[in-house]
């Protein structure tokens, strides 16, 4: 295995062991703000993990604001006992970046059961896709993605669907240009290298229900 990768994974690892913390220690409660629960998060990673260093924005979002991509910076709501949230959270590990996502629901409302269930199964889904063909390119595993996302009834909530991932700063390694994105501009093959560089990818699933009311979304290393 490729040792970038291993250490790549080793990250992945090490976030997914933050978010055992994060539902252990029962962070995700209602009758709090995002912030405040990003803010627990931030202090429960440095104390658990020795973690301090982020390579993008501590995203927490719940209700409306569940709709929006990754982009927008919408007012801080607070979480009620009825509600939806996801949070989406990139620690750095020894220098490498991870990058993981995950959806939560407070209380029983079914049709937010069901949107948490199926952006977590079209990840799997994409994601055999992606590892089943020899060669499949960002417009694809885009088109993929998108197409589960109509068949169930939901809109895609990004104009990406994912992105790369690699030591701290991938900015720095590789150009911010289509081809390193999962998206319809990007027609090279994923798993080849591109401009000399072998590329890791973060796979990244937001659906939104059809009244545009509240989303899911679901991310992590692509392996």
């Amino acid at each position: 295995m490729n040792t970038k990768l291993e250490k790549l994974i080793e990250a992945h690892v090490k976030a997914n062991e933050l978010f055992d913390i994060i539902e252990s220690n029962k962070l995700v409660r209602p009758f709090i703000s995002e912030k405040q629960l990003s803010n627990e998060i931030f202090e429960i990673a440095k104390e658990k993990l020795g973690i301090f260093k982020f390579w993008h924005k501590k995203i927490v979002r719940t209700g409306k604001n569940t709709i929006y991509p990754y982009d927008d910076n919408p007012e801080n709501l607070i979480i009620k006992d009825d509600d939806i949230l996801w949070i989406d959270f990139g620690p750095i590990f020894e220098n490498f970046e991870a990058d993981f996502g995950r959806t939560y629901v407070i209380g029983e409302n079914q049709e937010k059961i069901a949107l948490k269930n199926s952006v977590e199964k079209a990840w799997h889904s994409a994601r055999d896709f992606y590892k089943n063909k020899e060669r499949v390119t960002g417009k694809d595993l885009f088109q993929f993605v998108e197409s589960i996302a109509m068949e169930k009834g939901y809109f895609f909530g990004n104009n990406i669907a994912g992105h790369l991932i690699d030591e701290f700063s991938h900015y720095k390694i590789h150009e911010s240009t289509p081809e390193n994105y999962i998206c319809l501009d990007n027609l090279t093959d994923l798993k080849s290298p591109f401009n000399g560089f072998s590329r890791f990818w973060i796979l990244e699933i937001h659906f939104i229900d059809k009244n545009k009311q509240f989303g899911s979304f679901f991310e992590q290393i692509l392996i």
